[in-house]
């Protein structure tokens, strides 16, 4: 089975490996979303930073958005966290921002604990 946008999400991951192997782990989340800027502007990776999606509901928009991380290529989500362990709340929420979002890929990385921890989620 390949991988969806296996070389795009390999770069993401490594860029995110380069950020917490610098910066460790304990900061706030905004801290390693700075960072991570830095190198996507160093390395011209196309990234739009905490992007817009309209949340419809019974086709009503709702007053309420949702504002991705980051979305790198204009098709991966990147979901930035910073806590103990990623939980079946963070799962879901990127889930939900695949689906507002209508991409297929999903980054959740959490910058939290001594070792980087991510998961591709896929719809």
């Amino acid at each position: 089975m390949d991988l969806i946008y296996k070389e795009e999400s390999y770069e993401i991951i490594g860029k995110c490996m380069e950020v917490h192997n610098e910066l460790g782990h304990g900061f706030l989340e905004i801290v390693y979303k700075d960072a991570l800027e830095i190198l996507f502007n160093r390395d011209d990776i196309l990234y739009e930073r905490e992007k817009v999606y309209p949340i419809y509901f019974q086709e009503i928009l709702l007053p309420h958005q949702f504002y991705a991380d980051f979305v790198i290529f204009n098709k991966i989500i990147l979901e930035v966290k910073c806590c103990n362990i990623l939980t079946d709340e963070h799962l879901a929420q990127t889930i939900n921002y695949l689906k507002a979002s209508r991409n297929r890929l999903g980054l959740l990385v959490n910058f939290g604990r001594g070792k980087l921890e991510y998961k591709r989620l896929v719809l």
